[in-house]
């Protein structure tokens, strides 16, 4: 009787111990038969999951948003003017549920523990955020990037094309920020560049606006002219008749007297 007793305990001990549950706010991945026949032994799963099985391995992969950043890491980038400058980028995305399959599937080399997905950070997606952000980084020169919105025209641009590679691998991108930084010869180098610009700038809207002046001098002085010209006897003539009163005493060079006077 005892040993029966024994043995039961002992099998209720075995089935406990072979028996997990899946964690709130967290989605289960059953590998089956090691995983032999490919993605076909991965099977999401809810609630207590059986795990008595040989080859049998259960992943659970949090569904809420995860932060990353690269750590002590600095990213050395080049401009498509070989202008060298830095990013230490900080990204967010989360595990699309009914891709978590996909996302295990492809990473179960890195472990199945808690930090499952902080080795798919550390291994994967800091590898692909990087490729990326270089192979972008060389359609853009540096004047442009440290433009007003240059660099957030080029941030825009790199989320695109990663959210797209991390949809491709079952996650969403939520945020990505790429803090770019550029040393100071290169910023001294851009600002005396654009000083120049503006200095060039300036000259020139002072030669545009010199040239207007004298286009006006010669017009004043063309109507100067035409007028010089059109003051003949009769127009003296007709402007004194209209000037004069009637009563006014005249003398000598009446016309000229009067319109001088």
């Amino acid at each position: 009787m005892k040993k029966s007793i024994g043995f039961i305990l002992l099998l209720l001990v075995i089935v406990f111990s072979s028996c997990e549950r899946v964690a709130p706010n967290y989605i289960g991945v059953l590998m089956e038969n090691f995983g032999k026949d490919g993605k076909d032994d991965f099977i999401l799963q809810k609630g207590r999951v059986w795990t008595l099985a040989p080859g049998t391995e259960l992943f659970q992969v949090p569904l809420w948003e995860q932060r990353a950043d690269f750590g002590d890491k600095i990213l050395h980038l080049k401009a498509a003017d070989n202008t060298e400058f830095s990013s230490k980028p900080i990204y967010s995305y989360k595990v699309i549920e009914n891709r978590a399959v996909d996302v295990v599937f492809e990473n179960k080399h890195l472990g199945s523990g808690d930090d499952f997905m902080r080795a798919v950070e550390d291994n994967i997606l800091e590898t692909r955020v990087y490729d990326l952000m270089k192979e972008e980084s060389r359609k853009y020169i540096a004047d442009s990037l440290m433009a007003n919105g240059g660099s957030l025209k080029f941030e825009n641009a790199v989320q695109d094309i990663v959210k797209k590679a991390f949809n491709e691998k079952g996650l969403e991108l939520l945020t990505l920020s790429c803090q770019l930084e550029f040393t100071d010869k290169v910023k001294a180098k851009i600002d005396n560049r654009n000083e120049v610009n503006t200095n060039i700038s300036v000259i020139d809207q002072q030669i545009v606006e010199q040239r207007k002046r004298n286009e006006l001098a010669e017009l004043k002085a063309q109507e100067n002219l035409i007028l010089s010209k059109g003051l003949t006897q009769e127009v003296l003539l007709n402007q004194f008749i209209n000037k004069w009163d009637g009563k006014t005493p005249l003398y000598g060079n009446n016309p000229l007297t009067l319109l001088v006077k």
